[in-house]
């Protein structure tokens, strides 16, 4: 059966929705440069700026925290476990989204927030957990909002695991606290170059 004007029409129409839902949901081009994240996803800096302010915790070692999580990837999960070397199976853990946040830590997070509703694959939602979730941390723990590599031990292992010194026998985890230190003040260096024009235009964009 030949497709009619109307099919036509309405296939195009999908199609540019999908593609549209896809641009907007990929990450930004330059993970390692905040300014040109901020500039490409314009939304971002608001959301990141918003949860700086509720929260206490630098844009910086929110982004920081986030771009070594996910690589600022909307749907990312931990990559699936082999059964007898190449069958896919389960994952490993829960967790999803930018923030890579477990079902139980999201469940909490939203419980003592009111942020019902919240997904772990909007950003917003995801930069103000990484807020809150750091609050808590400086709370429970002492470590400063400005520490991105305890911060970030922190969120890795958990509160108690933290406690334990978990991380202590897990090299490669210290390699990594370590690169987000280093990427937190690399965005820090670069946001100051940028951070005054991201404030003039901020509260202009639509989203």
């Amino acid at each position: 059966m030949s497709a009619t004007p109307r099919d036509v029409i309405l296939w195009s129409f999908l199609g540019s929705f999908s593609l549209l839902s896809g641009c907007a949901s990929s990450p930004p081009g330059d993970i390692n440069n905040i300014c040109s994240i901020f500039k490409e996803k314009k939304g971002w800096y608001k959301s990141a700026k918003a949860s700086e302010k509720r929260w206490g915790t630098p844009v910086h070692v929110q982004m920081a925290i986030l771009r070594q999580e996910s690589a600022f990837r909307d749907d990312a999960q931990p990559p699936r476990g082999r059964l007898l070397g190449f069958i896919p199976w389960s994952r490993p853990s829960s967790a999803y989204g930018y923030p890579q946040a477990k079902d139980d830590t999201w469940d909490w997070y939203i419980r003592k927030t009111g942020n019902r509703g919240a997904d772990r694959d909007d950003f917003a939602d995801a930069v103000d957990f990484v807020g809150w979730y750091t609050t808590i941390t400086h709370d429970k723990l002492g470590i400063s909002k400005w520490d991105a590599k305890h911060q970030y031990l922190a969120y890795h292992e958990g509160h108690g695991g933290y406690l334990k010194r978990s991380y202590r026998n897990k090299a490669w985890l210290l390699k990594v606290s370590d690169k987000v230190d280093r990427q937190a003040k690399r965005y820090a260096r670069q946001l100051k170059s940028c951070e005054q024009d991201l404030d003039k235009g901020w509260s202009f964009w639509p989203f």
